[in-house]
């Protein structure tokens, strides 16, 4: 039978799960995907704790303690979720330690609503990593403005960061500056940067439905032979950009002492339009030194009918350079497109934290009130 989630790996992409409950950690269905269908890393959202708590009893006694305390939502949230990651990061610890810190990583994200707010962004940021307190966790970091010098000083300090949120490739080329910075300062500050990681994370599939959304009112044929296009062409492109920053000499010297690259990390991997192959943002980023965290689905899709056809990034810059430069020509403007899907992110995100306050506040009521 073959392995194809193995044949992945073996072509050099991380398969991290996009989804954490505590119902996964308990079963032992997470430890089984490591085991199985080769997971080496794990990231989550308010809206997938949201999920998990709405879905299982697995938190009913938890809530019931917390409730009998009187603590509030937002206490019982923090206490609930980096709970949830402490263990999952321990469960991650043996592939953390067999792969020299690159992978076996867990990522929490700090409160969307400080997306635009750099100080709490780095307060927070600093929070987590002293609650959760294992040294294979990821602090997410929003890739806005705001978050761009949150996310080197959260290095500066020496905790990993997930910067999340990317769509632009100026953004992205900002993202791996603040990267550089940050781990230059950490080196400044004393801190072990061996132990020291971050991966880039890109966001695919949104910016196809976005784009295809905008060629279908166009409507030509020429604007039909586009759609499904600019996604994969923004991600390859992006990787041309890390090709470029991790040649630099800066990078070079920086990596002396034991410094990991920046990985990118390919995220929203999951297909929206039903028209296209379900596996179609895993097949066409196939590189080494990438991360694609993916969902449940995705994964079993992946193991069931995906295929390695090589390397589908490196060498493929132009003919991305193409369909960019092609969308533009239909009046297309690549500079609007990303605007709109990163205030939409960050909408998204503050509507998932809602999501999540809401999930627990009913939970906490209920739990009194038995």
């Amino acid at each position: 039978m073959t392995d194809r989630l193995k044949e992945l790996v073996d072509a050099g992409v991380s398969i991290w799960l996009d989804d954490l409950s505590r119902q996964r950690l308990t079963s032992g269905n997470l430890e089984g995907m490591i085991h199985d269908q080769h997971v080496s890393g794990v990231t989550t959202n308010p809206t997938i704790f949201a999920k998990a708590i709405s879905d299982a009893g697995a938190y009913a006694e938890q809530v019931a303690r917390l409730a009998a305390e009187g603590v509030s939502t937002d206490e019982a949230i923090r206490v609930i979720t980096t709970g949830d990651v402490r263990d999952a990061a321990d469960l991650f610890k043996p592939v953390y330690d067999d792969t020299d810190g690159v992978d076996g990583r867990v990522s929490i994200e700090v409160e969307p609503g400080l997306a635009r707010d750099t100080e709490k962004t780095i307060n927070q940021a600093k929070e987590l990593w002293e609650i959760v307190g294992r040294e294979n966790v990821f602090i997410k970091i929003p890739a806005t403005k705001e978050g761009i010098p949150a996310i080197t000083a959260t290095l500066a300090e020496g905790i990993s960061v997930n910067v999340t949120l990317i769509f632009s490739l100026d953004r992205y080329k900002a993202v791996a500056d603040a990267f550089l910075t940050g781990v230059e300062k950490a080196i400044d500050n004393g801190h072990d940067v061996t132990k020291l990681g971050s991966v880039a994370s890109f966001f695919v599939s949104r910016v196809d439905t976005e784009v295809d959304k905008r060629l279908d009112a166009i409507g030509t044929d020429e604007a039909k032979a586009l759609k499904g296009k600019a996604a994969i062409a923004n991600a390859r492109l992006a990787f041309e950009v890390y090709e470029e920053v991790f040649a630099t000499d800066r990078w070079r010297e920086i990596e002396t002492v034991g410094a990991k690259p920046q990985r990118p990390l390919w995220a929203s991997t999951g297909v929206k339009d039903p028209s296209y192959k379900d596996t179609m943002y895993v097949e066409e980023l196939v590189t080494s030194g990438v991360v694609n965290t993916m969902p449940q689905a995705t994964i079993d899709a992946f193991a069931d009918h995906g295929e390695v056809k090589g390397d589908t990034v490196r060498g493929t810059y132009d003919e991305a350079r193409k369909v960019i430069a092609d969308l533009e020509g239909l009046g297309i403007s690549y500079d609007q497109v990303v605007q709109v899907l990163e205030d939409e992110g960050v909408s998204k995100f503050e509507a998932s934290w809602t999501e999540l306050q809401d999930t627990v506040t009913s939970a906490l009521k209920k739990a009194a009130a038995k």
